[in-house]
């Protein structure tokens, strides 16, 4: 069931890294936040604060990441 849970997001991730109209710092977080979730859900063994810390910070990583590709 978790291995279920984690294609999800990834599929997810990868649909909403397509949209085109979306700014380098929206696709950043949309793409952090779905890994960082997948990341802390693996390390936690599923635990819902491990998903929802690695989420956040993948999101705000990924922000900063678009920020700095649109920099450039």
């Amino acid at each position: 069931m978790r291995r279920i849970a984690l294609y999800g997001v990834f599929a997810a991730t990868l649909a909403m890294s397509g949209c085109a109209s979306w700014s380098p710092e929206a696709k950043g977080t949309a793409i952090g936040a779905g890994a960082g979730a997948a990341v802390g859900n693996v390390i936690t063994g599923g635990g819902t604060l491990g998903t929802i810390g690695g989420a956040a910070a993948g999101a705000i990583i990924g922000h900063e990441v678009g920020k700095e590709q649109k920099k450039r």
